[in-house]
């Protein structure tokens, strides 16, 4: 039977977000000092925060119209190009599920998808350039691959968060090829993207929630 993910589960996910991003806001800082504006903490924790504050106000009745507001919110609020590249994603999740009550699992995987493509078209990044897309990528190829497999949605998203952890680690090695970090070259080896990091935190807020 196909799963179905209600939109106060999307809520939910983003208030779990919002609470990792919080937990983890010092160390995104730290590893955005080493190669960045040391900023990405206090950006992410300051646009989730006020996510949070825009769905206590008014908490749309359907998914799409929800995670299109967390989107517009993410813009306006997160500097740099966390703002853009996540409230790009947030906005290509919630035109994709649009106004409705529940989705299935399939939607859900369809969301990442498209959240995914905006990522790629907004940042023009592509694998192995040391950025979000490393970790979220993998996380959206597992998702699909998992229910393709006949997982519930519970069992898919928790491969998509080990994809998403894999991904992450798996920039430390890497040359920077996008954004601040490229103007570092080889000094950007050996350092953990911070935009990576902080969507696994995503991916894991999704594997607490959405299932």
């Amino acid at each position: 039977m196909t799963d179905h993910v209600t939109t106060a589960a999307f809520d939910a996910w983003v208030r779990r977000f919002a609470e990792l991003i919080a937990q983890e806001r010092d160390h995104l800082t730290e590893l955005d000092s080493a190669i960045g504006d040391a900023d990405h903490g206090a950006n992410m924790d300051r646009g989730m925060k006020a996510a949070v504050v825009a769905l206590d106000d008014t908490s749309p009745s359907g998914a799409g119209p929800l995670l299109s507001k967390v989107g517009m919110t993410l813009v306006s609020t997160i500097g740099g190009a966390s703002g853009p590249l996540y409230g790009t994603l947030f906005l290509r999740l919630g035109s994709t599920l649009g106004d409705v009550a529940e989705v299935t699992s399939e939607q859900v995987a369809a969301a990442f998808r498209a959240g995914l493509d905006g990522v790629v078209a907004r940042g023009k990044a592509v694998a192995d350039d040391k950025t979000m897309y490393d970790a979220l990528a993998p996380a959206v190829d597992a998702l699909e691959a998992g229910l393709k497999d006949g997982l519930d949605l519970a069992s898919a998203l928790g491969r998509a968060r080990e994809a998403a952890d894999a991904g992450r680690d798996a920039t430390v090695p890497m040359l920077a090829r996008k954004g601040r970090a490229s103007y570092l070259g080889e000094r950007s080896v050996g350092h953990q993207d911070p935009g990576a990091t902080s969507v696994a935190l995503l991916v894991s807020a999704a594997a607490d929630t959405l299932a």
